[in-house]
């Protein structure tokens, strides 16, 4: 029997391993020269403006160590995936977050979870996630089909409590606290009811490329004070409902209203003039901000002051300016500006305006329909002015002499102007 050549064997061998490396390394490079899929267009169904939590819309520490907070968002825009923006854009310190996971509310106040739609949420493929301090970062997309309308559940655990919370108190609808990392009960009899947000800035959906997003910027009367909890009734829950009875199709609402919210001034939240970036021109899909703001820099300068005529005129005069100045950058963006005029507030206990006030009110309110710097005008005051005393809220759309009822808001709605929203030359030229 004669003996394999070694030599002819190892030959053999290196050649058929050569051969079958070489095909492998092909197909990888065809591959990898394949046309790659289109890219996700991702539009904020859903989203809020951040604050600092404190004093009273703080959580306590012990609230928030070794604890899931369970927080309920209505989407306005539906899709096959989805992802979250968690928020530490106001922290000092990293946040940790140790688990996190998503799911369809029950939608009646609850904080129970609908069958079959729970999902974990991951970062990096991680469920754990470290987010700096003044950072925002986004989970990876989980495929969960979601319409326009669905409740959806965001649960967060935390090992231990943020140095200082980023939150959004004006929530308008429970969110809720149970001790232990328990993100995947699908219910929680034993729940604590919080009626704010906490580290949560965004819900952004996969969806046609033809989708946007409009971003209501303002004070408590975009944030909806007044509210009964859970309704969503503000002007921005009446302009979702308007435009799908319009069957303005791919369309969501965001809302970043902060109550006590100013335009050049540091509130109860940050000015308008620094938070815009944030808030309208970094969501996702952001076609058309509508901007209302300017009753509590109006009515704030007289609050317990006796302000000059020539401290009244370079108010006006700053408000004007910071107005184009956030259209300019909104343009540079590809991103459309619907102006909204202030509507009245003679009848407000809080600030008790003077004379004064009306006349900047006017003034201004003038200067936001004739002047041209925007690419259409919401006008509030006129839907919701009383015709015999045209410095007040109507009657029927009155809730304390400043915010709207529920009436008012859905008024509001109904001037928003929907041809301005449906069109812009800006966001247009960005696609």
């Amino acid at each position: 029997m004669k003996t394999p050549n070694s030599f002819a064997t190892c030959l053999g061998t290196c050649v058929g391993t050569c051969v079958a490396t070489a095909i492998a390394t092909a197909v990888a490079c065809q591959a990898a020269a394949a046309p790659a899929g289109p890219p996700v267009h991702w539009v904020a169904a859903w989203g809020t403006a951040q604050l600092i939590a404190e004093k009273d819309n703080a959580l306590a520490p012990e609230q928030l160590t070794d604890t899931t907070l369970r927080q309920i968002v209505r989407l306005s825009l539906g899709g096959p995936q989805l992802r979250v923006r968690i928020s530490n854009v106001l922290g000092t310190e990293p946040l940790q977050v140790d688990g996190a996971t998503v799911a369809q509310a029950v939608a009646d106040g609850r904080p129970d979870l609908v069958s079959g739609t729970l999902r974990p949420l991951r970062f990096g493929g991680s469920a754990a996630v470290t987010v700096p301090a003044g950072a925002e970062y986004f989970s990876d997309p989980v495929d969960l089909p979601v319409k326009a309308g669905t409740d959806l559940a965001v649960s967060l655990h935390f090992t231990t409590a943020p140095v200082r919370q980023t939150g959004h108190p004006g929530s308008r609808t429970n969110s809720f606290l149970v001790k232990g990392s328990q993100g995947d009960a699908m219910q929680w009899p034993e729940a604590q009811a919080i009626p704010r947000w906490y580290q949560l800035a965004d819900v952004d959906v996969a969806a046609p490329a033809q989708a946007r997003s409009v971003v209501a910027i303002g004070d408590s009367i975009t944030d909806g004070y007044g509210v009964a909890l859970g309704t969503n009734t503000r002007w921005t829950d009446f302009l979702v409902r308007r435009l799908a009875d319009q069957r303005v199709p791919d369309l969501a609402v965001v809302n970043a209203g902060i109550g006590g919210g100013r335009l050049l001034r540091d509130g109860l939240g940050p000015n308008m003039a620094s938070r815009f970036e944030r808030d309208v021109l970094g969501r996702s899909g952001a076609s058309h901000a509508i901007v209302m703001i300017g009753v509590n820099d109006l009515g704030g300068q007289a609050h317990g002051n006796t302000p000059t005529a020539g401290g009244r005129a370079r108010l006006i005069d700053d408000m004007k300016e910071a107005h184009r100045q956030l259209v300019a950058r909104a343009h540079a963006q590809g991103v459309c500006v619907i102006g909204a005029t202030i509507t009245p507030y003679a009848a407000s206990q809080y600030y008790q305006p003077d004379a004064g006030n009306e006349r900047e009110r006017l003034d201004l309110n003038h200067w936001i329909r004739t002047s041209g710097t925007f690419d259409g005008v919401a006008d509030f005051d006129a839907a919701l002015r009383d015709p015999a005393q045209p410095d007040r809220l109507l009657k029927a759309y009155d809730n304390d002499g400043l915010h709207p009822s529920a009436e008012g808001y859905r008024a509001m709605a109904q001037a928003v102007p929907l041809g301005a929203v449906k069109e812009c030359s800006y966001a247009v030229r960005r696609k």
